[in-house]
């Protein structure tokens, strides 16, 4: 039950990761639902309240959660902690723990100090995120660099596509938002990203299922690299068919 409940908070939050969860095999799927819920329900606690304290409040409930997940201790109660605690290691733990010390950008309106601290901040939160994923799914140590570079270029992606979100939420998401600087953002992206042979190189079988997540990387950089303009419009995207049929080749 807690693992449809992981499951349905992934589908409502985040179809994008659900449709790529859905994709993978059946045993992928007890470690893909609750890291991918652990990862809806900390992105959206800074949004849910206007009071910044409460927010902080909210998004160190969960760095209390994996405190206690990390130190073996007996984890609280939440439809996600519990089936998250069963695949988590301390090592882990630690990871995710710094995804959510990037999430406090998100509380306040304040812009990226440099474009370091917004690197540092797509690293933390996709890099991280999949390559946690693709360890607990038995990925090997020496693949942690080329999976990092794909989850880096997935959350760049995604950040992209929230910015006008972002700005009519009162946040200053972009370092440069001119559309020249967008477009080299996104061309770097796509020159940092493994090939496809490259990343799925002596990968097991399962823990290629952590980067189903980024089957829409490399077409919407080049959307973006040639059409920054789209960024501002919102109209980053794939037909669905498109969309259907490239993730049926990568599953």
């Amino acid at each position: 039950m807690s693992l449809q409940a992981c499951a349905d908070i992934v589908a409502r939050g985040d179809p994008d990761r659900f449709m790529a969860a859905m994709a993978a095999p059946v045993a992928a799927r007890e470690v893909l639902f609750p890291l991918y819920a652990f990862n809806v329900e900390v992105s959206r606690a800074p949004w849910l309240t206007e009071e910044p304290m409460i927010a902080e409040m909210r998004l160190q409930w969960w760095r209390d959660v994996l405190e206690e997940i990390g130190d073996g201790r007996p984890v609280r109660m939440h439809e996600v902690t519990t089936p998250l605690a069963s695949v988590l290691s301390k090592v882990d733990a630690e990871v995710l723990d710094r995804a959510i010390g990037m999430r406090r950008w998100d509380i306040y309106k304040d812009a990226f100090e440099d474009t370091a601290h917004f690197e540092a901040y797509i690293d933390a939160t996709g890099g991280g995120l999949m390559w946690v994923a693709a360890r607990l799914l038995g990925a090997e140590p020496a693949a942690e660099a080329d999976i990092r570079a794909f989850g880096r270029a997935t959350a760049l992606t995604r950040f992209l596509m929230a910015v006008p979100e972002l700005e009519a939420r009162g946040r200053i998401p972009l370092v440069d938002g001119r559309a020249e600087a967008i477009s080299a953002m996104a061309k770097e992206a796509l020159d940092a990203l493994p090939g496809g042979g490259q990343l799925f190189r002596q990968r097991k079988i399962t823990a290629r299922a952590a980067l189903f997540e980024g089957w829409q990387t490399r077409p919407l950089l080049k959307q973006i690299a040639k059409e920054p303009e789209r960024v501002a419009n919102g109209t980053i995207g794939l037909s669905p068919i498109r969309k259907r049929a490239r993730l049926l080749r990568w599953a």
